[in-house]
């Protein structure tokens, strides 16, 4: 574990710093109350955000930039239900999730920026009170990596994870959610209600064989989290279908994330995370500057 973490640690400090300063500007335009310059309104952007002046002065919509908090305070939850137990790729898909977790407490400290997290696995939901500096940091991410795993039938419940952000009301700032988010939706209410006041980023984690299925004959599929088991046969028809399926339910996720008002960042076992991250971290810069998708 310690070998692992120190590697972890060197990973994300020596990529993301090179690339992106470890600026938490690349991951939200600032959640404050200061407002900042206006500019045009694109397609995507936060309609409260609207500033009626400058669009009835201007005729052409408008947008109010916010100006950063000094101090930035981010929760994210944790899913670590038995579902992310799986990974046929680099890593498993819990691997993946807390690497994510290492590279925004890494994005976000500093400045006397405070972090925390609710680290949920369908058997317990942990709290770790959200404190500021590097000893703390290296600190939850150790707490969260050795979070035992799931018991085989143990469904998690990524809504009531959510929900616990919401109350008590905590000051403005950065929600991050880290889940597969497999199943159905039932955490759009929670996070929609979170948006209200929070910044949100949702980091999917996906494996390549939730996919795709490879041909090879006959296979055992289980569900980890009811201890389901059912024996296929690895059809073209079948595969075709589940391919489908899997295209339709990730499209779902996309279009309620959107709904939310969520940032989307997709993290996949057989791709290079640092470099996924970097590009959306890039990308949320030139959105809130202006300069597009």
């Amino acid at each position: 574990m310690d070998a692992a973490l120190r590697s972890l640690e060197l990973t994300v400090r020596g990529r993301l710093d090179g690339l992106l300063q470890g600026n938490h500007l690349g991951l939200v335009p600032g959640p404050g109350s200061e407002p900042g310059d206006a500019r045009a309104y694109q397609p995507g952007d936060d309609v409260r955000r609207m500033d009626w002046a400058v669009t009835a002065r201007t005729t052409e919509p408008h947008v109010r930039e916010t100006v950063a908090d000094r101090e930035l305070e981010t929760w994210v939850v944790m899913d670590l239900s038995a579902s992310l137990d799986f990974g046929t790729a680099a890593c498993e898909k819990r691997d993946l999730a807390i690497a994510a977790l290492a590279a925004i407490t890494h994005l976000t400290r500093g400045g006397g920026n405070r972090i925390g997290a609710v680290v949920a696995t369908g058997e317990q939901t942990v709290r770790i009170p959200a404190r500021g500096g590097v000893a703390h940091a290296h600190t939850l991410i150790r707490r969260v990596a050795e979070t035992p795993r799931a018991k085989p039938g143990n469904r998690g419940d990524l809504a009531a994870a959510i929900e616990q952000l919401r109350r008590p009301p905590r000051r403005r700032g950065l929600a991050v959610v880290i889940s597969d988010f497999l199943g159905e939706p039932t955490w759009e209410r929670p996070l929609k209600a979170l948006s209200t006041r929070h910044e949100l980023l949702a980091v999917e984690v996906l494996d390549p064989r939730e996919l795709d299925l490879p041909d090879v004959g006959t296979v055992v599929l289980a569900d980890p989290e009811t201890g389901r088991q059912r024996e296929v046969e690895t059809t073209p028809l079948l595969r075709r279908e589940f391919a489908a399926a899997a295209a339709e339910h990730r499209e779902a996720v996309a279009r309620t994330l959107r709904r939310c008002g969520a940032g989307h960042l997709t993290l996949r076992t057989d791709s290079d995370w640092v470099a996924d991250i970097v590009r959306f971290a890039l990308a949320r810069k030139r959105m809130w500057s202006g300069g597009g998708r």
